[in-house]
């Protein structure tokens, strides 16, 4: 069942109270002075809205929605301000992922549960631009949806330049590189970039990132699939860690 609120000032005081909505639906043409001062919080908030005629709303609730559903996270989310020292202080190494611009739930679905079981600490995601996190989603995932610390970001520049002043080196899976993934150096703290299959990696990202990394291909089809690439990126890192890790007791 989908979790949601409807109606102007419902809708209004989640988002003042920090209960940002995954997606807002909003009746096409409606106007009102209590209208005017939602939409422009959703935008100041760069909340993802979608216009959509009432028939839409109508089919999703028969009570007053006002022209106004907006759909609540599934699952909680946390700080990136916060996951960071928390890692630090438990004496861990962080192992990140950064998903920009993944619109599939199949795909962000199996990267959380690529990143879940090879033990990654956080799923760093945009606002928008972002599948939804969802019953397919989660189902996708094998629930590691639930289980993973997911950060929405209002701005990935400013959270991979924050990554970085934690210590965090930004490493971009991209099959442009030069650099083989079995080439790289993937110990100390990582944060793996995936992009989208059709669009790849922002260059503004891109941009940030300390290495871009390729993994070698044998075969005539020239990439994998983003949550295919997501696991090999995340086995290889915990390889090596493994790898060093015998080495310091040898």
């Amino acid at each position: 069942m989908e979790n949601y609120i409807f109606g102007i000032h419902p809708v209004l005081e989640a988002i003042e109270k920090g209960d940002l909505p995954e997606k807002i639906l909003i009746q096409r043409g409606l106007q009102g002075e209590n209208f005017v001062q939602l939409f422009n919080t959703i935008r100041q908030r760069n909340i993802p809205y979608q216009m959509v005629p009432i028939e839409k709303l109508n089919s999703l609730t028969r009570k007053n929605h006002q022209g106004i559903i907006a759909f609540l996270p599934v699952i909680p989310y946390y700080e990136l301000s916060e996951v960071m020292p928390n890692i630090y202080e438990k004496g861990e190494v962080p192992l990140l992922v950064v998903a920009d611009g993944v619109t599939d739930v199949r795909n962000l679905g199996a990267i959380a549960r690529s990143a879940e079981c090879f033990g990654a600490h956080a799923l760093i995601l945009s606002q928008k631009g972002t599948a939804p996190i969802n019953a397919d989603s989660i189902k996708t995932s094998s629930g590691a949806l639930a289980r993973l610390q997911v950060c929405r970001e209002e701005n990935l520049i400013a959270s991979l330049a924050f990554l970085k002043e934690c210590g965090v080196k930004i490493v971009a899976a991209t099959e442009k590189s030069g650099l083989r993934l079995n080439q790289a150096d993937l110990n100390g703290p990582i944060a793996i970039i995936v992009g989208s299959e059709e669009k790849g990696i922002h260059r503004s990202l891109l941009s940030l990132a300390d290495i871009t990394v390729s993994i070698p291909m044998a075969g005539k089809v020239a990439s994998l699939n983003v949550s295919v690439a997501s696991g090999v990126f995340l086995y290889e890192v915990v390889r090596q860690r493994m790898q060093s890790n015998v080495e310091d007791l040898g």
